[in-house]
């Protein structure tokens, strides 16, 4: 099984930045889709960034050009750069993976079988 484990959340200002990091287990991790979902209280989880197994990336509108995700397969990582921080980026951020996802179905929770337990970003005054 695949085991994901989120790291870099905290505390920032409006404007500020923080840099996230999945690190995954497994040898066939080049193969995986990866992504970045988030979830505030009271809200569903959202999709914010995935990148596949060919190195393509694609971003939930609320966030492109601000949040860069990229991985290193050498080293099993994937992060998420978050530039200019805005206080509707609070949530938690998962980690999620799932075997040669394509993108027809990569924007959705339900489509990835293996999660992080997730890291808290605030984005306050």
């Amino acid at each position: 099984q695949v085991q994901l484990a989120e790291s870099g959340g905290g505390l920032v200002q409006p404007g500020g930045s923080l840099r996230l990091s999945c690190a995954a287990s497994g040898r066939t991790f080049s193969d995986y889709t990866m992504a970045w979902f988030r979830q505030a209280p009271g809200k569903e989880r959202e999709f914010v960034a995935v990148i596949y197994w060919s190195g393509g990336t694609y971003y939930t509108d609320s966030v492109q050009g601000r949040f860069t995700i990229s991985r290193d397969n050498a080293k099993n990582t994937v992060s998420l750069q978050m530039n200019s921080l805005l206080p509707e980026d609070t949530a938690v951020y998962y980690c999620a993976a799932r075997y040669g996802l394509g993108r027809s179905m990569s924007y959705q929770a339900p489509s990835y079988d293996y999660w992080g337990q997730g890291t808290q970003v605030t984005v306050s005054s």
